[in-house]
């Protein structure tokens, strides 16, 4: 501390030498500290590229791998098949492609990919059954071995529709299952003064853990909305994408509400109110039909059972001489 006041003192006393050593440090800490952030700043440019050479490399390495020739020539295969096949009828392809996208296949070439699945399907299910055939029954009589063959084709065939079927169903049922959740989250926004589109994407948000399917679809609506698509054409078009009646009502009472010009608060508040009615009316009507259900398998299963047990005894007693 005494050295500095020292040299402080010196230089308030106009001491030349001691002013120029105070000048030649100060320049050369000027000159340290700016190599030191060029260098730095070099070296944040050199890792940068090395960075962009690797990503660049690996890119490479997956566009060489097997994974991705086999990727891309699925690519090119289902591209081959919307543009031949599925161009074949309009009608028919305009449904499929509603079935698809209901389903969650929203690629393009979704629709030549199931035509590809249907053939693979027919094809494969034949040479298996006819291996099985071959090892399991050589004898087999040739027309009943065509048969089988033609069976298996067949199921074959309609596996694909079969399974895009069923992922609908399951969809549908987490649509209908959080739908009126969103209903309650979309009253809340609108309670808190949000525009629709910013309340449709806070709901998605909120709802992505619990109904992701809802949520995509809930995001895709959001898009198309910042695409420029109207409100009640992107509303519409996820009613359809949702596949439940639910949502095709509630696209069109907020198409209503917009021409009356009504409170959507108190719209979305009503409609909220329905939905939740309805989940209880689903669950009594469930509780109620279960007795019915149950008793298929009580008559199957359990009767027959306490029968046996209630007149075994008495049987083994008549049929031993026991009475």
């Amino acid at each position: 501390m005494a050295s500095v006041l020292d040299l402080l003192d010196a230089v308030a006393r106009g001491d030349g030498r001691t002013l120029a050593m105070v000048l030649i440090f100060a320049a050369a800490a000027a000159i340290t500290l700016a190599v030191s952030s060029a260098s730095a700043g070099r070296r944040a440019v050199r890792r940068r590229v090395a960075a962009i050479s690797d990503d660049t490399q690996k890119a490479d390495r997956l566009r060489r791998s097997p994974a991705d020739a086999g990727r891309r020539a699925a690519e090119r295969l289902g591209d081959y098949a919307t543009r031949h096949f599925a161009s074949l009828d309009g009608d028919s392809q305009r449904l499929l492609r509603k079935r698809l996208i209901q389903a969650g296949f929203l690629s393009p070439r979704a629709v030549g990919g199931f035509l590809l699945a249907r053939l693979g399907g027919l094809v494969a299910a034949s040479v298996l059954t006819n291996l099985v055939l071959i090892n399991l029954a050589p004898e087999l009589a040739t027309g009943t071995r065509w048969l089988m063959l033609g069976a298996a084709g067949i199921a074959g065939y309609f596996l694909p529709q079969i399974l895009v079927s069923r992922r609908i169903r399951q969809r549908q049922q987490e649509h209908r299952h959080g739908f009126p959740d969103f209903m309650d989250l979309m009253v809340v926004c609108s309670d808190a003064g949000l525009s629709m589109e910013a309340a449709l994407d806070r709901v998605g948000r909120e709802l992505g853990q619990a109904y992701p399917s809802l949520s995509s679809n809930i995001h895709l609506a959001i898009l198309e909305l910042r695409a420029g698509r109207p409100l009640g054409e992107a509303l519409e078009r996820f009613g359809d994408r949702l596949a439940i009646d639910e949502a095709r009502s509630f696209a069109t009472l907020l198409q209503q509400s917009a021409d009356l010009g009504t409170s959507l608060t108190e719209t979305l508040r009503v409609y909220s109110d329905d939905m939740r009615h309805q989940r209880l009316a689903r669950a009594e009507e469930k509780a109620y039909s279960l007795p019915a259900k149950l008793s298929v398998p009580l008559i199957l299963c359990i009767f027959p059972v306490v029968m046996v047990v209630t007149m075994l005894p008495v049987a083994v007693r008549i049929f031993t001489g026991g009475f």
